[in-house]
């Protein structure tokens, strides 16, 4: 089987297990803006803009959290259930953020890339670039959306607990992911607790998340 043919047999099979796995390829039209435009030009910095008027958060770092829990859960939950190395380098991304229907991406070319972190680790940066929040809680962010890919994985019916949780822990093994935080088993289920808080509860209405560190 050919790369080509490999990466859209390995989306295409994961894609129904919810909306966050169905990860479209190919060239979108003009609404769409290439991923390179996250690292460089005022796109960014305005989604995120965006972001903090429609959830009211004060801090520039909340709505910069915000974007990059969207823009990860997005991108890592398909490659997560589908257990491939797919392409998600900016250079091979579309995206598109509005008001009502947040943040969409998609990839170009269905093709094999470098590790996950090595393809996110430019966003992160430009993240930085645009608001004061922490390596450590974006990088908490990623790992918490590959936790959550992995329970839906599990109730999908794909793996079973145990094999998840050794997917996971494969994926925790290496830089920036092996300080995010840790998997823990419950009957028939896994369960993750990270080490960096998301934020989401400085939004007005907002709350702690499952594996919040905060949570007591």
């Amino acid at each position: 089987m050919s790369e080509f043919a490999e990466v859209l047999e390995a989306l295409r099979r994961v894609r129904g297990i919810n909306s966050f796995f169905a990860l479209d390829v190919g060239r979108p039209d003009e609404s769409w803006l290439p991923g390179t435009a996250l690292l460089d030009g005022p796109a960014l910095k305005t989604t995120i803009d965006t972001i903090a008027t429609r959830y009211r958060a004060d801090e520039p770092r909340v709505a910069a959290s915000l974007f990059f829990l969207g823009y990860t859960a997005r991108l890592l939950s398909p490659l997560t259930a589908a257990d491939l190395p797919v392409d998600v380098r900016p250079e091979n991304l579309w995206w598109r953020h509005d008001p009502v229907n947040g943040l969409s991406v998609r990839i170009d070319q269905p093709r094999l890339g470098p590790p996950a972190a090595e393809a996110l680790a430019p966003v992160v940066e430009a993240v930085q670039g645009v608001a004061p929040v922490a390596s450590g809680l974006l990088w908490g962010n990623a790992m918490s959306n590959i936790a959550g890919a992995l329970k839906m994985i599990v109730r999908a019916g794909l793996l079973t607990a145990e094999e998840a949780e050794l997917r996971g822990a494969r994926l925790m093994s290496a830089p920036p992911f092996e300080l995010a935080g840790e998997f823990f088993s419950l009957p028939g289920e896994i369960a993750f607790r990270r080490r960096s808080c998301c934020l989401y509860y400085r939004v007005a209405a907002g709350g702690k998340c499952g594996d919040c560190p905060l949570v007591k």
